[in-house]
């Protein structure tokens, strides 16, 4: 989606959309346009859109003009942003295959900030991102039409405030497209090619090791998930120092491309869903996108472990034991199990390369998460309040919700083995609490750090408001939030 600033003398697109608070209809618009509205009980809440037709000045050869208008509620308070993002997002929504190929929102006396239009903007293009490639037969009615959004009148400043927003939705589309390939398309190579081709030219450093590289570490725990597929395993690590002086801050993503869960393999029902369980990986790639393309003053690591979990006749078997290059031993008891495995060697190289003050950990780690918190939130686990405290809000502001869980001793034994250090499941109670145990075991002394587990927000089966069915982009707008509040504050 293409958006393009305009002024209010300029020609306009036949489709114009104005803002709307609750309650608060424009006093200059049309009694019968006005009526209308009244007639379909359209008020001004946020999200809500009304349209009309009529003849009139302002549109393409001074014929028919279509107006919409989208309520952004009582536009006040916390919530505010969130309503205006909302309201760009639901006139996308409704134009996105009408017909219409521009989308205008005139915001002349709206009395909003370039922060705030911005924000109007960024939900009208990302609600229309959409991954079409593969679909050869749609018809005229299913192709989406809308391609530009014009911003009609903003204010002075958004520019600037647009740059830092049209940074951020590259950074969510690109982790949508990683999170939507298929497993034959998106595999640890082909996911270090693309980012690669992303990153082109943006100033983030790129490190990549492979199977003879992470052999010769010792990372037994990551090659172990990967010994059952063709596909090499690869660690893609990309760094964007855009301040000198500090301690790095580290992003480490879960990169299963594709998760059968090994020779403990899942059921054959809703296996296909398993090309997202690369949800962490991508939601890092995207974040590193972001803060490249804007230009962060902040030094961030992103870390992605990359693996295939298949189950051949080479792979690695319940009961089986492990070494992980901390020199940790894992009693593999569920090879389904595998994000922890994964990650925790991944956690252990990133400490040991960059020494980070600070490591976040992204995973679509637990099926339990999903049972404790829907697809609402993530859970988050932290081993320092502040750094819980930063998270926590980042996400309020974001809209990328957290939730608080407990980590502590007594979870922690749950995962003691009998004939290793540890085994890599515990009980069937607290599953997502004893991974982030698991995790916890891998975090060097003095480093604040954070797990979050993302397995119910990365992929939904309803659009929301700024994202269709399908890759919500989860994480990225979390972490870019951290950086701007807690590294560039």
């Amino acid at each position: 989606m293409n958006v393009v600033f305009q002024s209010a003398a300029d020609q306009r697109p036949r489709l114009v959309a104005r803002l709307v608070a609750e309650g608060g209809m424009p006093a200059d618009v049309d009694a019968a346009v006005r009526e209308g509205a009244e007639a379909s009980r359209f008020t001004g809440k946020a999200g809500q859109v009304f349209e009309a037709f009529t003849h009139g000045e302002g549109s393409i050869g001074g014929g028919l003009k279509r107006l919409a208008f989208a309520g952004i509620g009582e536009a006040t308070g916390a919530g505010k942003l969130a309503a205006l993002e909302r309201a760009g997002g639901a006139l996308t929504a409704k134009y996105l295959t009408s017909g219409e190929t521009a989308l205008g929102i005139d915001f002349t006396d709206s009395g909003l900030s370039p922060c705030e239009v911005a924000r109007v903007l960024l939900g009208a293009r990302l609600r229309g991102w959409r991954h079409d490639v593969y679909k050869t037969k749609l018809s005229d009615e299913q192709k989406v039409s809308l391609t530009e959004v014009v911003a009609i009148n903003a204010p002075d400043g958004i520019d600037a405030a647009w740059l830092v927003a049209a940074a951020l939705a590259e950074g969510v589309e690109f982790t949508r497209e990683l999170v939507t390939e298929p497993a034959n398309v998106i595999y640890p190579e082909s996911f270090v090619k693309r980012c690669e081709e992303r990153l082109a030219g943006t100033g983030v450093e790129i490190v990549v090791l492979g199977k003879a590289e992470m052999t010769a570490l010792g990372m037994g725990a990551l090659l172990g998930v990967a010994q059952g597929s063709v596909r090499e395993p690869k660690l893609l690590a990309m760094r964007w120092k855009g301040k000198a002086g500090t301690k790095p801050t580290a992003f480490v993503g879960k990169g299963v491309t594709f998760d059968t869960g090994g020779i403990s393999i899942k059921p054959a029902a809703g296996m296909e869903d398993m090309k997202w369980d690369m949800g962490g990986a991508a939601a890092v790639a995207g974040t590193m996108l972001t803060l490249a393309k804007r230009r962060a003053e902040a030094d961030v690591i992103g870390v992605c472990g990359l693996v295939e979990n298949m189950p051949d006749g080479g792979a690695q078997r319940p009961g089986d034991v492990v070494t992980s290059m901390s020199g940790q031993t894992i009693e593999v008891i569920n090879t389904d199990a595998e994000g922890r495995l994964v990650l925790c060697d991944a956690l252990t190289w990133v400490q040991k390369e960059y020494a980070p003050a600070t490591v976040i950990d992204l995973a679509t780690l637990t099926g339990a998460i999903i049972i404790s918190l829907g697809h609402e939130h993530a859970g988050m686990f932290c081993n320092d309040d502040m750094l819980a405290g930063q998270l926590d809000a980042a996400g309020k502001t974001s809209g990328d919700a957290l939730w608080r869980f407990p980590i502590g001793p007594a979870y922690d034994k749950l995962i003691d083995s009998a004939i290793a250090d540890m085994k890599n499941v515990g009980p069937r109670y607290g599953g997502s609490i004893t991974a982030a145990q698991f995790l916890q075991r891998y975090i060097d002394k003095g480093v604040a750090w954070a797990h979050l587990d993302i397995a119910g927000t990365v992929w939904v089966d309803k659009p929301g408001a700024t994202h269709d069915k399908g890759a919500t982009g989860f994480g990225v707008r979390l972490l870019d939030r951290y950086v701007r509040d807690v590294l560039e504050a």
